[in-house]
């Protein structure tokens, strides 16, 4: 086989691969305000912050106690 016709099946399938790890997860804040991110926000500092990142690349750091929830996208 030639490596060109390997070589877009397997381009494919490492990018599904790729995709199907990000969780699209909705931020909500008491005041209202949503932050779409990439993945889960997993990170809580030590001095009461979460950290993450927005679909558009943007930090953003809230403090904990102004989130309201963290869910998955539907």
């Amino acid at each position: 086989m030639n490596i060109k016709t390997l070589g877009l099946p397997l381009a494919v399938a490492a990018f599904l691969v790729l995709a199907g790890c990000s969780t699209p997860t909705v931020v909500t804040l008491q005041n209202g305000t949503q932050y779409l991110t990439k993945d889960i926000p997993k990170t809580k500092t030590k001095d009461g912050f979460f950290e993450f990142e927005d679909i558009s690349g943007a930090k953003v750091k809230v403090k904990v106690d102004e989130v309201t929830t963290i869910r998955q996208e539907d």
